[in-house]
Order: C-alpha cells, then structure tokens, then sequence
C-alpha cells in the first residue's frame, strides 16, 4: 500500500513554506497529482502547576477562530528542540523552565498534506520573569485547570491539532 512519488515540482518557495505538487502513483497504477507543504520543525512545552496548565487565548486569522493553545513556535538553525520549546515558553508567555523539560511527545499534525512535526515538551518548574516579549501572540495567558481540558475541547476552545495531543498525553 505504499504511494510511490515519481517526480516533485514547486509551486512556491519562501523562507517559511515549500508547496510543491507531486506525481504520486497508488498501489493500483493510477496518478495523482497530489500537493504538499514542506514546513520546518517546531517544539512546543506543556506547563503544568498545581494540577493547572499554562494556556494562551489566541486568535488564529487564518480560520478566523479563538483557542487554547500551548506555546510552540519554529526550531531555529542550530537549536535543539528543548532550547526552541524553552525559547518559545518565555517569548509567548513570561514564564521560564527553571527545571528539567521532559519530552512529551511527537506529533504530525496533517501528515497528508505536510511535513510539519513538533517536539513537545512538559515542564513543572516555572518563574515568571515578566510580560512575554511577543505580546502579539495571545490576548490574555491564563492558568487553566487540568480538569477542565475535557470541557474546553468539547466546546471547541481547544481545538488545535497540536494543543489538544499534548494536553491529551499528559492526561493520560
């Protein structure tokens, strides 16, 4: 049942995207002219402080929707994943790991259609060093408790691949 890709063409290119299409042949002998999105990698923590997680509101222009999320961001050039998701905590929300971050899991969040992946990481021990330096990432941050991440998805505050996964393992 493996697709076969016979040959890779690019329909854009920027410092953040690759779309490319691509001739996929199925199982069968039929074609495909099937499109993909090459994206970097991205890491992402998971705060969690007495039996509450660390969550921004954000609005995402592209689907015009408010949600939940973890802070997560792109892995820089030379940058481990632990480095970006320690990074990453402290631009979005004004928190620093002051202890070990300990890796949570991988996640692809639309494996048919890109090859993002992100590293998430789940820290306990946090100090608030002051106002995120990327403000414009979130209208408020707010310790949310982990009790109610099951209603939150089921009103759909929580609905990012990512997000969700990470909140979801830690729950289990």
């Amino acid at each position: 049942m493996r697709w076969q890709v016979n040959s890779k063409r690019t329909l854009y290119r920027d410092q953040w995207v690759h779309l490319q299409t691509a001739d996929v042949e199925l199982p069968d002998g039929r074609h495909l002219d099937h499109r993909l999105i090459e994206t970097g990698p991205g890491a992402g923590a998971v705060v969690v402080k007495d039996e509450k997680v660390l969550l921004l509101w954000r609005h995402r222009f592209i689907t015009d929707t408010w949600g939940w999320e973890i802070p997560i961001g792109g892995i820089e050039e030379g940058e481990s994943p632990e480095a970006a998701a320690r990074r990453e905590l402290e631009e979005e929300t004004g928190w620093r790991s002051v202890g070990t971050m300990h890796y949570l899991c991988y996640i692809q969040p639309s494996p048919g259609l890109m090859t993002a992946e992100h590293h998430i990481f789940k820290t306990e021990l946090v100090q608030h060093i002051g106002a995120p330096i990327d403000g414009f990432e979130s209208e408020r941050i707010e310790w949310i408790p982990l009790a109610d991440i099951g209603s939150l998805i089921d009103k759909g505050d929580i609905s990012a691949a990512t997000t969700m996964s990470a909140l979801l393992r830690c729950l289990i």
